[in-house]
């Protein structure tokens, strides 16, 4: 194909509203470097670090809900991204893309060019000293909010399946994320797994991975969502508004994923059955939470977070989609300019999946 000079993107121009978000024509096209490819970018999900990198709600001076932290921006730049390190700006964001594809740089395989990849979200740190040190497409670097991007060819997996370009972009960030959280946390046949704000990205990810692991799962979703994670594969249903500790029993689950966090934490910890595993990723309820210790020593727990991803998280979860093992769950797609629309959308949580641009 022939490789345009300039492309249309969305530029993060600094933390902030959707103000901060500018659709733009006269980008110029990114050059791969020598160990890297370019990808003309078919689809890109949305996702909950994207609203939370642009409001700075990762910074510790933020304590509150997502909802909250938008109306304040009280956050210190200098902290405001998953790694801690200071954003760098205009940012192109996104960190779920499928693409093509088109060019590669010196050192990459030439017969590269044509493949239909998925780009892996969490990847090592260039000067990554270890495992803990990483990097996410679309923050530290720019990502697939834009016509074309470039990434790493290593991170760059080709995937071969029927699926649509919007339904392989709903899978890279979220189910990598649920993939790596439940495997550090050990999940297996013979678990029961409770889900909070299982109708959410990674939600509805952990919902069939850890099915696929052979657990049973007790999803938590408002009501109006329950059919579709019922259809997932969720065993049990809970409202979100519910006490799961006075709907199942205290001591009634081995493994809770709480991607929910506030207020209803310490009912999470009380289902938890003795050498329960508590395992985390996100805290759209809040981040800051009540806990008695005596119930982490006494009960044996194990408390487990989820970022930094194993080197094999990509490649078996590519291999699980070519394999039809996981289906997307896409509930809307929209054009790369309305993306404030996409983001509003995406804040009032009354859907089920993921909402993908289309650049």
């Amino acid at each position: 194909m022939t490789i345009p000079e300039f492309m249309q993107a969305v530029y993060l121009t600094g933390h902030g509203g959707p103000e901060a978000l500018e659709f733009r024509t006269d980008v110029p096209v990114p050059e791969p470097k020598a160990d890297e490819v370019l990808i003309e970018v078919k689809a890109a999900g949305i996702n909950n670090t994207d609203i939370n990198t642009r409001i700075g709600w990762y910074s510790k001076a933020v304590d509150g809900d997502t909802e909250a932290a938008a109306g304040s921006l009280d956050a210190d730049a200098d902290d405001a991204s998953w790694t801690g390190r200071p954003l760098v700006f205009p940012r192109i964001q996104g960190a779920d893309a499928c693409g093509t594809i088109v060019k590669v740089g010196a050192d990459v395989d030439p017969t590269r060019i044509g493949e239909r990849v998925l780009v892996a979200s969490l990847q090592p740190a260039a000067d990554a000293v270890d495992e803990w040190d990483f990097i996410t497409w679309g923050s530290e670097c720019d990502g697939g909010f834009a016509q074309f991007a470039t990434a790493k060819d290593i991170h760059t997996h080709k995937i071969d399946c029927d699926l649509s370009d919007a339904e392989l972009a709903s899978f890279p960030c979220a189910y990598s994320t649920a993939e790596n959280l439940i495997s550090r946390a050990g999940c297996k046949a013979g678990d029961t797994v409770l889900i909070t704000g299982a109708s959410g990205g990674v939600g509805s990810a952990a919902v069939q991975l850890c099915k696929r692991r052979g657990a049973t799962v007790i999803a938590m979703a408002s009501k109006g969502k329950h059919d579709q994670m019922q259809a997932l594969g969720a065993d049990r249903l809970l409202d979100r508004n519910e006490n799961p500790a006075e709907v199942l029993g205290e001591q009634s689950v081995t493994m809770v994923v709480d991607l929910v966090a506030g207020d209803g934490f310490p009912a999470l910890i009380a289902c938890l059955k003795r050498g329960g595993r508590y395992a985390t990723s996100g805290a759209i309820g809040g981040p800051m939470v009540s806990l008695d210790v005596r119930d982490l020593y006494l009960k044996d727990l194990t408390f487990v977070g989820g970022t930094a991803q194993a080197a094999e998280t990509m490649p078996n979860l590519v291999s699980y989609i070519e394999a039809g093992e996981i289906a997307p769950l896409v509930a809307q797609t929209f054009p790369l300019d309305r993306i404030h629309d996409a983001q509003e959308m995406f804040l009032q949580k009354t859907f089920v999946g993921k909402l993908v641009l289309l650049p």
